[in-house]
């Protein structure tokens, strides 16, 4: 970046997420990088609203898949005996 002249009137221009400054009455050509856009309030609270929905969608996913282990077991000796094999094997290594 240049020096800074005392009295200088600057003027900032935006160009998509990028912020330059250039001395009033400048030539376009002379302007400086100043700063840029980093992910908004906004933004993040959409990424987290997005990721908490994901999961929640991820949850309802597993417990359906469950829940039809559970019924599909019902008429299935082999499904019906590893799922009571799993559920030995979690109340034996279960941690209180």
């Amino acid at each position: 970046m240049g020096q800074l002249k005392p009295g200088a009137t600057l003027i900032y221009e935006r160009v998509g997420d990028t912020v330059y400054q250039r001395e009033a009455g400048a030539d376009p050509d002379t302007r400086t990088e100043v700063g840029w856009d980093y992910e908004t309030h906004e933004e993040r609270r959409d990424h987290d609203i997005r990721a908490g929905m994901r999961q929640r969608h991820e949850a309802l996913m597993e417990a359906k898949l469950w829940g039809d282990i559970r019924r599909e077991a019902k008429t299935n000796p082999t499904l019906q005996d590893a799922l009571e094999h799993a559920i030995m094997i979690y109340h034996l290594t279960k941690t209180k």
